[in-house]
């Protein structure tokens, strides 16, 4: 019998250098797009999948991070006595769930983060969420990775498209599609020049793992900067069971770029039925008035 797919973790450890000064105290990963924090919609995306249990890879000054998802007396009782019924059951709601916290305690890698949730995660499949790769709410796209999971009980990494200029900033697949868009993985390269990468199908941000990936991920030496590379863990794990990868056609925001970042900002909040004509309307004075300018 397959085991199901039942907890998550959301490596959650990285300095955030990109969005200084905003990171110098406070995670990148509870930047807030429209009303909640990034990594909020990493977790309901896990709870959209029946995913119960959440594992947090956390680092220094992330308290902030389990402070967010924990009960909140002070403001519930307020929220209470001012009958903002919706409200308090939302934020009740998320501390309700079954969290972990892991401190990572030096940056060494996204192998090693996921290293540390071998405790909690034990001899189970798990998905692995990065939350500054976001993903549209209506596209499904870790589902659709839990059902090739289930299909062929093996890892499964989420692929996307990406250009060519963009290719060194990624893990790159070779493989052969088996159905549409599921692909047998047959290679992967860390970061390759556009010239050598073997195809255009970037690894992002969510894996479906099995646990024998913590064995590969313990006997894996640290790469370049010292870190300990999923990548490499899984070239590893290739050479002894099948990896599939999935290829996503929906929408995903870079939410650890600047312009990612803003990006799905506006297209999350043009979602929101409360933000979204009043929105749409400053949008188009906002661009009418730069076009104006430009002429």
């Amino acid at each position: 019998m397959v085991k199901k797919v039942r907890k998550a973790v959301f490596p959650a450890a990285g300095l955030g250098t990109r969005f200084l000064p905003a990171t110098k105290a406070s995670p990148k990963e509870m930047l807030p797009i429209v009303d909640k924090p990034m990594i909020q919609y990493a977790v309901e995306e896990a709870e959209a999948c029946n995913i119960k249990e959440f594992i947090m890879i956390t680092g220094k000054s992330k308290r902030a991070i389990e402070d967010h998802f924990d009960y909140a007396w002070e403001l519930e009782e307020t929220l209470k006595s001012k009958g903002k019924k919706t409200m308090l059951k939302e934020i009740q709601r998320l501390a309700e769930h079954q969290f972990a916290y892991i401190r990572q305690g030096a940056p060494l890698g996204l192998g090693h983060a996921i290293l540390c949730s071998k405790p909690f995660v034990k001899d189970e499949p798990f998905a692995v969420i990065l939350s500054d790769d976001i993903i549209d709410p209506d596209d499904n796209l870790l589902g659709e990775m839990i059902k090739i999971y289930n299909k062929y009980k093996a890892t499964v990494l989420a692929l996307q498209r990406v250009p060519k200029e963009e290719i060194h900033r990624y893990g790159v697949i070779a493989g052969k599609e088996v159905k549409k868009n599921v692909y047998k993985i047959s290679d992967m390269v860390e970061k390759p020049t556009s010239s050598a990468a073997p195809s255009d199908l970037a690894i992002i941000g969510r894996y479906i793992l099995t646990p024998d990936i913590f064995n590969f991920i313990e006997k894996t030496s640290p790469g370049k900067g010292g870190e300990i590379q999923l990548t490499d863990a899984l070239k590893a794990l290739l050479k002894r069971k099948p990896v599939y990868g999935y290829l996503f056609e929906g929408r995903r925001y870079d939410g650890g770029d600047k312009i990612g970042y803003l990006k799905a900002t506006v297209e999350l909040a043009m979602k929101n039925p409360a933000l979204r004509d009043e929105f749409k309307e400053y949008l188009f004075s906002r661009i009418l008035s730069l076009s104006n300018k430009e002429q």
